[in-house]
């Protein structure tokens, strides 16, 4: 908003309000003037015409055009000033006589087909005003009639010129008086302005002279009214101001020498402060690692316990040894846990711990979880109960092992604090937005409860509810801290609900999203559809949830609390289940199937984990199948259609003829370790070199070369990392993997040994299933032991080998586990997404598509590329992936999108002879 200064206002205020009146009066008046002098010229002209019209009716009565023109030209003649033509026109309304000349008689005349006037008319015409006036004949009086008939009429013109002359002066009259109206105002602001506004400057110079510290300047001379009491109040003012500045220099020499000490005092504590810092800095330091060498010290041995404790557990063993054994590998489980659970806290704390992001079944990654604890709620007599909203897609991607670790904390903790009841665990929809897949885990037991009190404590860590001396519960406190902390990494939130003796809920919501890849083998449920089934079930939750399940399948269900309750119709299946707070002895159970076999073709029992020994006897009194509870859905919809994958069978060791034809060097300096791996390797590949140390590692490296590495990191006289780098330079071993096998978890450490050179990791203690992963991604090994014990290939032609590294059918049919079907259908899946990717990249180079686009094109088939056996494609998507993220532009991948292209190309012309030959197998 402008601001204006006091001149201004003062001007302003003094000229407009003198220059507005002016022109309003000026205007009013002279607008006044305008119309009298043309209303005067109308009244002249009608005292003029009138007499004429009256006084021309006996000469044009007469036809005396004489009379009537010397009467017409000594008016014209009185006032020629202002009259320009006078005309007389009979009642057929032409001319009769004029007073002079006129050019434009039509000017004057009544419009041809218009009446002859009855009465007076004034028409304006620019500077010309018509007057036009009946000539009558006044009739002679009869009894009752006066009757007055027009002769003709008499048309008058009149000058408008003079008129115009005066009006005009009168306007220049009008605005001169305006302008000397202004010119007075002008004066009259000005004395105003040299008498208020110049002193008011003046005042306004000096304070802002005073405000910048010039305090011995006054105001001098004598000001007119309250201008002069301002001034003393200013000069009063900047006396104060004096006196106060000198008051304040006086405090602030005591404040700079008060300042002065404390700053020392400061100085010292800042000396402290920094050795506390370092201190603190040495302390974090000291306790990185310790936790460091307390993983390696302590996995160390466990990866030497745990790992021959299942070798043993391979032979054959009396049932007290096998007990013995599985004991031992409990307890070392459970000190595992332990560790796992301060290293994991440890990441949480450090903001370090990184999450996975991979395509997994949901509804398998819960069942697994079910079945892990499931002999921990059955030793307590607990029925353990898995709820699935079934609106919930099957696919999703996200760290199925991290949500498996929060369900498995919540789970195990409810089983722990559960005497008797249920354990009931529900996964609802919460909502499901394009790709995004929002769902709410719930945890519900009966135990114990937590307290108002004990509540506050929960989350926090090495804090339990029960933290007494005499507590009956174990642990170490850090699962719910863990727990919060991944929910709330993985984009999540959690909270419970709790009252003393009555149970708890726990719940948390997860982020995943939404995936069209096939995450696990499908599954043909048509042969169900219509089917009769009757539910034996004594528990009610887990009734109604088997209830939904079978009837979302297409099943006709019924369902029972007990074969006492059963009715005399026939089913085409009978699902019956025990509970794990009543079981039957054998020959109840045995009874029990006999009355399910009376009424239904095919028996199914469900039994908790803890009575699986029953399974033996109950298979051979004539039931389809035994499945542990808690039932997972796949494997009971197995056991309904007949599949032999109904029972869990066990896996077959590995034979001498499947070891795949590589040569592994393993290093380790813990002889026990060193066994372990040794013993794991041979069983897989049919060579394995071991070394005890870096050194001699290095020597063994510059001998021969190896298919892969396993090397681990410390170590005396030469460690892993600089043995990988002197093995680097050897002619041998350039390109050979190499593996980090550390018991060293801390975070950070994976990221510090790839960035030293290491091609991947893996921690102690050594678990077999990552031991496989590892080496199927290094030396695909699966493919390897396929290769070794599979028939030739049906494809006719002679050069499969070469045209493998393009597409690979035995890796294919390994992908779909071993199903034609499945890796024919995924094959083709792949060859219908390759319009869409070469139209992105035609696109692409041709500048029309942006990075982003492309980069999701290439994604989604990265992603079919992993079940279709095309490495070659597969590597290339990765490549192209891995680059553009990194914000490379499309010029620099050009020559890569063309290799796609290629590849793309050599794909489609492999890919209709396997699917022909798969479809004549």
């Amino acid at each position: 908003m402008t601001k204006y200064g006091l001149r201004t206002r003062v001007s302003v205020l003094t000229i407009a309000p003198t220059l507005i009146v002016g022109l309003l009066l000026s205007a009013f008046f002279t607008s006044t003037r305008y119309q009298d002098l043309e209303q005067q010229l109308t009244v002249t002209g009608s005292a003029i015409i009138e007499p004429l019209a009256i006084a021309s009716e006996v000469g044009l009565k007469n036809d005396s055009r004489e009379n009537v023109r010397r009467l017409i030209g000594f008016a014209h003649r009185q006032h020629s000033q202002f009259v320009r033509s006078i005309a007389v026109f009979d009642r057929r309304n032409e001319l009769f006589v004029t007073s002079n000349y006129h050019r434009d008689l039509a000017m004057l005349s009544v419009d041809s087909g218009q009446p002859i006037p009855t009465q007076l008319q004034i028409s304006q015409q620019q500077d010309t005003l018509i007057l036009r006036a009946p000539i009558l004949e006044i009739g002679r009086f009869t009894p009752g009639l006066n009757v007055e008939r027009p002769l003709g009429y008499i048309a008058m013109e009149l000058d408008l010129s003079s008129v115009r002359l005066k009006q005009y002066q009168e306007m220049i009259t009008a605005l001169v008086m305006v302008a000397l109206g202004g010119i007075l105002s002008c004066f009259f602001a000005y004395r105003l302005i040299a008498d208020v506004t110049h002193p008011i400057g003046n005042m306004v110079t000096l304070v802002d002279r005073i405000r910048r510290g010039h305090l011995d300047v006054r105001i001098e001379g004598e000001l007119l009214g309250e201008l002069d009491t301002l001034k003393n109040g200013i000069n009063a003012m900047a006396i104060s101001l004096s006196e106060y500045h000198l008051e304040m220099q006086q405090s602030i020499d005591q404040a700079t020498c008060d300042l002065r000490e404390t700053l020392e005092q400061l100085e010292i504590q800042n000396v402290e402060l920094d050795i506390a810092k370092k201190n603190a800095q040495e302390a974090a330091r000291v306790k990185s690692e310790f936790l460091a060498n307390m993983s390696h010290e302590l996995r160390t041995p466990l990866n030497g316990v745990i790992g021959f404790t299942r070798q043993m557990l391979k032979t054959e063993l009396s049932s007290s040894q096998r007990d013995y054994l599985l004991t031992i590998e409990k307890s070392a489980n459970n000190l595992l846990t332990i560790i796992n659970d301060i290293l994991d806290f440890s990441k949480l704390e450090a903001g370090k711990l990184l999450l996975e992001n991979i395509p997994f079944d949901v509804q398998d990654m819960l069942d697994e979880v079910m079945r892990l604890l499931a002999p921990m709620a059955h030793e307590k007599g607990l029925e353990l109960t898995l709820r699935t909203d079934a609106r919930i897609p099957t696919g999703a991607v996200g760290d199925p092992l991290r949500i498996q670790q929060v369900l498995i904390n919540l789970i195990g903790n409810a089983a722990k604090f559960t005497e008797r009841g249920n354990i009931d665990v529900s996964v609802d929809l919460k909502q499901l937005h394009d790709e995004t897949v929002e769902l709410q885990l719930m945890v519900k037991d009966t135990g114990i409860g937590i307290s108002e009190r004990q509540q506050a404590q929960l989350f926090q860590a090495f804090r339990q509810a029960d933290a007494s001396i005499s507590r009956r519960y174990g642990g170490t406190g850090l699962g719910l801290v863990i727990t919060q902390k991944l929910v709330q990494q993985m984009g999540g939130d959690i909270g419970f609900t709790s009252r003393l003796h009555q149970g708890s809920s726990f719940w948390f919501t997860l982020q995943l999203t939404q995936t069209d890849l096939p995450v696990s083998q499908p599954l043909d449920i048509e042969p169900l559809v219509g089917r009769d089934i009757v539910i034996v079930e004594p528990n009610a939750r887990t009734r109604e949830i088997l209830r939904k399940r079978l009837t979302q399948v297409g099943l006709n269900v019924d369902t029972a609390s007990g074969t006492n309750v059963l009715t005399d119709r026939h089913y085409h299946f009978a699902l019956l289940c025990f509970d794990a707070g009543s079981m039957p002895d054998l020959d109840a159970m045995q009874q029990a199937v006999q009355v399910c076999e009376q009424q239904a073709q095919s028996v199914v029992v469900c039994l908790p984990t803890t009575e699986l020994e029953a399974s033996e006897h109950l298979l051979k009194a004539g039931v389809s199948a035994c499945i542990a509870k808690p039932i997972p859905q796949r494997k009971l919809l197995e056991a309904l259609i007949g599949s032999p994958d109904a029972t869990p069978l066990p896996l077959p060791k590995p034979s001498a003829s499947q070891k795949a034809p590589y040569t592994v060097m393993t290093v380790d300096d813990n002889p026990a370790n060193l066994k372990l791996i040794t013993a794991l390797l041979a069983e897989r590949v049919e060579k394995v070199i071991t070394a005890e140390d870096g050194v001699k590692a290095v020597a063994l490296a510059h001998q021969q070369a190896f298919d892969i590495i396993l090397m681990d990191i410390q170590m005396p006289e030469m460690d892993g990392v600089t043995a990988s780098q002197e093995i680097r330079k050897a002619g041998f071993n350039q390109q050979t993997p190499i593996i980090a096998v550390t018991a060293h978890a801390m975070p950070g450490e994976r990221e510090r040994l790839l960035e030293a050179g290491m091609d991947d990791y893996l921690t102690k203690p050594i678990e077999e299933a990552m031991l496989e992963t590892t080496l199927a991604r290094w030396l695909h090994l699966d493919d390897a032991a396929s290769q070794a014990q599979s028939v030739p290939s049906p494809s006719p032609s002679a050069s499969q080998d070469q045209s493998a590294r393009h597409l690979d059918w035995q890796r294919a049919l390994h992908q779909a586990a071993g199903k034609t079907d499945l890796a024919k259908e995924m094959l083709a899946m792949l060859l219908a997404s390759f319009e869409s990717v070469n139209e992105a990249v035609e696109q692409a180079l041709a500048g029309e598509l942006e990075t982003d686009p492309l980069w999701h094109a290439i994604h989604k088939l990265h992603g079919s590329c992993a079940y279709s056996g095309v490495p070659q494609l597969k590597s290339l998507c990765h490549e192209l992936e891995t680059q553009l993220k990194a914000g490379a532009d499309i010029a620099t991948i050009k020559p890569e999108l063309l290799e796609l292209q290629d590849e793309i190309a050599h794909i489609e012309q492999l890919a209709p002879q396997y699917l022909d030959a798969s479809q004549n197998d």
